[in-house]
């Protein structure tokens, strides 16, 4: 167990009596102490939230770790129960204009229709390869379903794995032209940190492909992909010609992870009620009730999005504008207003959005 500074500083100033030392071994001793102290003021003055504008969000979070990490607190929380939920799209990334495992998918049918060509002549597939944007803009949910599974299914999950792998390192989004792992969100990041700082296991609770997000969530936000929890389709054990054992990607949906399917997830992947929640739309909404309602202290938060300059602003609730991705309705902000939910303004709260800008 490494010694506190503190414990080094005492220990220095009764063993050793600057005023019967040599003046320079004085000088050097009475030093080290000055740098020792201001070691420790820095230390004590450390923000663990920097991009955070101070303000009620902020101080949300830190009375919650505060109050859940203290021993002799009344809300003390042991260490195993420590667990943190967080929704990706929207929440931890940017989801506009349009999710990033739904641009991936899209990208696939490109590459399908190299090795099954009647696609080409068949919808909706042939509207994705027209490139005709407004067209595929009013697809219907049943023609993105085909979509989603026909790129989605038909692999083992190694092969889907590196296809994703591959596509995630050089995929850019339309507005920034960067990488969809560099959009994500600064100030949550810090959050994830903070409570791991703090004895917290953080999980990413997603409506997005389980599968999709467990290949770069540990490097982009150190989330090991047994940590992730999201929609998932069903695999077939089998053996390739080599005669390795395989898992294929079959076209059956097990867990749909959005609304009260995050719940069910919790439940199933983790087992324990998360003592905090972070989401950003009404796809969330039964995972913080889930949430909220436990004993001790609990920490509910959704991020709204209300900076069209830095990131974008879409509601419809507070009177911003209406959107089909991520929508954060009326009656959203209103139960969480009701449940003493704290909502983040990202104009507001948040200094920096991404760590590049």
């Amino acid at each position: 167990m490494r010694t506190p500074l503190i414990s080094v500083a005492q220990k220095v100033a009764v063993a050793t009596n600057p005023i019967t030392l040599e003046p320079w071994r004085r000088m050097c001793i009475v030093a080290a102490l000055a740098c020792l102290g201001g070691t420790l003021a820095v230390a004590a003055q450390a923000d663990p939230l920097p991009s955070w504008n101070d303000g009620p969000a902020k101080q949300a979070i830190v009375d919650f770790v505060q109050a859940t990490t203290t021993q002799d607190s009344p809300k003390f929380v042991p260490q195993p129960e420590r667990i943190a939920a967080f929704d990706q799209d929207g929440t931890t990334w940017v989801s506009h204009p349009m999710y990033a495992q739904v641009v991936y998918c899209l990208d696939r049918v490109a590459v399908l229709a190299k090795t099954r060509p009647e696609l080409k002549t068949v919808e909706p597939f042939k509207t994705v390869l027209s490139g005709d944007r407004e067209a595929m803009a009013k697809l219907t949910m049943h023609h993105l379903e085909k979509i989603l599974a026909a790129t989605l299914s038909g692999i083992t999950v190694d092969e889907f794995q590196a296809e994703v792998e591959k596509w995630i390192t050089t995929a850019t989004h339309p507005r920034w032209q960067r990488r969809y792992t560099d959009l994500v969100y600064q100030p949550m990041l810090e959050v994830m940190q903070y409570l791991r700082a703090n004895g917290y296991k953080t999980y990413i609770v997603t409506g997005g492909g389980q599968d999709f997000v467990r290949v770069y969530s540990e490097r982009v936000y150190g989330i090991p992909p047994e940590q992730v929890v999201g929609s998932v389709g069903g695999t077939t054990y089998g053996y390739a010609k080599s005669g390795r054992p395989i898992l294929t990607k079959e076209p059956k949906l097990l867990l749909n992870d959005d609304k009260a399917g995050k719940p069910e997830g919790i439940h199933l992947m983790i087992g324990r009620r998360p003592y905090a929640a972070f989401g950003n739309s009404s796809g969330d909404r039964q995972m913080l009730e889930y949430t909220g309602p436990g004993s001790g202290a609990r920490l509910v938060m959704l991020v709204l999005h209300d900076d069209a300059q830095r990131e974008y602003a879409y509601g419809p609730a507070r009177g911003l504008p209406d959107t089909a991705i991520g929508t954060f309705p009326q009656a959203l902000d209103d139960e969480a207003g009701k449940q003493g939910w704290t909502v983040i303004s990202m104009k507001n709260d948040w200094k920096k959005i991404f760590a590049f800008a």
